[in-house]
């Protein structure tokens, strides 16, 4: 990501006046009880940070990232808000994901690089959950950030997909390795 688009990301986040929740991303919510209680989870892009404390709070071991340092300070200190663990960092996800270990959950909300779909597949332990939502073509109007209609499904449809759908500017799946 260039440093232009790290500024834009930053100065987005300064600008927010709102707290952040604490809470899985709303398109989610009819398959909540799909994540898993223990384990290891990393949220790619994660923004605040209210969906990386949701899954501490849930019980899972979370890594979390974003490129926006002043995202991830905000992140920090909902975390400690919240009184879980989480370990945020600032990373650039046009170098890959961050090394670590297999997960058993990895979610991805509105960030969309379909370089790093074979990647987030290679991440997951068997059994892993796979929970993503992107900028979509289907009712909107195309563009450089946003999928192509089937796209998650032609990209994750070896995993048990346990729901996904397309509309609204929107697509999302989550799935089962």
């Amino acid at each position: 990501m260039s440093t232009e688009d790290r500024a834009r990301w930053d100065a987005t986040y300064t600008g927010i006046d709102v707290e952040p929740v604490v809470a899985l991303p709303a398109v989610f919510g009819d398959v909540e009880d799909a994540f898993p209680r223990t384990g290891v989870a990393l949220d790619i892009a994660c923004g605040t940070g209210g969906a990386a404390v949701w899954l501490a709070r849930r019980g899972l071991r979370v890594h979390a990232v974003d490129v926006s340092a002043v995202a991830i300070g905000r992140a920090r200190r909902l975390a400690e808000q919240s009184a879980v663990p989480v370990d945020f960092g600032v990373v650039d996800l046009d170098a890959g994901l961050p090394p670590g270990e297999p997960v058993d959950v990895l979610l991805c909300n509105k960030f969309r690089d379909a370089s790093l779909y074979g990647s987030m597949l290679a991440r997951l332990k068997p059994g892993g959950l796979l929970a993503i939502c992107v900028l979509s073509e289907v009712g909107a109007a195309p563009g450089r950030f946003r999928a192509v209609a089937g796209e998650l499904r032609s990209a994750f449809g070896d995993l048990d997909v346990i729901a996904d759908a397309e509309g609204g500017g929107q697509a999302w799946l989550v799935g089962r390795r």
